[in-house]
């Protein structure tokens, strides 16, 4: 009996971390495309109006997929914990690229966001309660290097550390705040509803600081910009997470997280065909390096999640 027992919890958990690989994935599909659709969208738009007005617009897909689907109200635990995942995801992120790339590339953007899986893994430990093993941070780093060093010889790199550089790592750290944190919580929440109760708990700042910016700048654009806001505000704020935090919580933070390792490859495909930027061939070793990396921290087996001290 004993022995079935854990042949069943040992199938159980494989499950779930396939069923989470395969949902992260989806979300980093999503997630890939965000910053050469901001990119475009300031372009004609004001940056503040396209953070916020994108969190206003999903928040508003929220509202109506609670009310279909009679969500219960979160705890007020659960609410403190709304308010990290929201300052993360919903307001952090989005304003800090949307100020970045006013004046930066995607692929630029695509090089500091490729520390965000290294980040995401450090908020796992200190917000998730997970704890990798060594062989998943070996492969992690190999991971980031092999990102890196693709962008660096695509001459996507830049020698100094410029104010939208500065705004590029603050969303990185925000972001995997937000991702670890959201991560978590779906685990009692489910995906949907964490991001949902969280872009509707941060309508009190997003909604004043949109209605600012568009009194400022009125927003006019071509269709065009139009649709890569759109795309910003059903897919990158909203439907993505839906995927994501359902992922992470299903196959862990930490690892799943990694998978965001090729989320800049795919950044700069999206940047080559929405921008008209060139595409090396070293994009093709750079993929394989990366998803090499990616299925080997996928094999390791990450450390059961474990109170952490303070954690509301």
């Amino acid at each position: 009996m004993t022995d079935n027992s854990s042949a069943t919890v040992r199938i159980t958990v494989t499950a779930d971390r396939t069923v989470g690989l395969a949902l992260g994935a989806l979300g980093v599909l999503a997630f890939s495309m965000s910053l050469p659709a901001t990119r475009v969208a300031v372009q004609q738009l004001d940056p503040w109006f396209v953070a916020f007005g994108r969190a206003v617009g999903a928040a508003l897909l929220a509202w109506a997929y609670l009310r279909l689907t009679a969500a219960p109200r979160p705890t007020r635990a659960q609410w403190r914990r709304l308010v990290i995942v929201a300052l993360g995801v919903v307001v952090g992120f989005p304003l800090f690229t949307s100020l970045a790339l006013m004046t930066q590339t995607s692929a630029h953007g695509a090089v500091v966001i490729a520390v965000l899986p290294a980040m995401t893994a450090v908020f796992a430990v200190l917000r998730a309660g997970e704890r990798p093993p060594p062989l998943f941070w070996v492969a992690s780093i190999g991971g980031l290097l092999a990102v890196l060093g693709f962008l660096a010889v695509s001459g996507a790199v830049g020698a100094a550390l410029s104010a939208p550089d500065l705004f590029l790592l603050a969303a990185v750290v925000l972001c995997g705040l937000g991702y670890a944190e959201g991560g978590a919580l779906a685990r009692e929440l489910g995906g949907a509803r964490t991001i949902c109760w969280a872009l509707l708990l941060s309508l009190p700042v997003t909604v004043p600081v949109m209605v600012v910016a568009a009194v400022a700048a009125p927003p006019r654009a071509d269709a065009v910009a139009w649709s890569a806001f759109g795309y910003l505000t059903a897919v990158s704020m909203f439907l993505g997470f839906f995927a994501w935090y359902a992922g992470l919580a299903r196959g862990g933070v930490a690892q799943v997280g990694q998978i965001q390792l090729a989320q800049p490859v795919l950044t700069l495909l999206w940047s080559a065909l929405l921008l008209g930027e060139a595409v090396t061939p070293g994009s093709i070793a750079a993929a394989v390096a990366v998803l090499a990396c990616v299925v080997l921290t996928q094999r390791t087996r990450a450390g059961a999640p474990v109170p952490v001290a303070g954690r509301p």
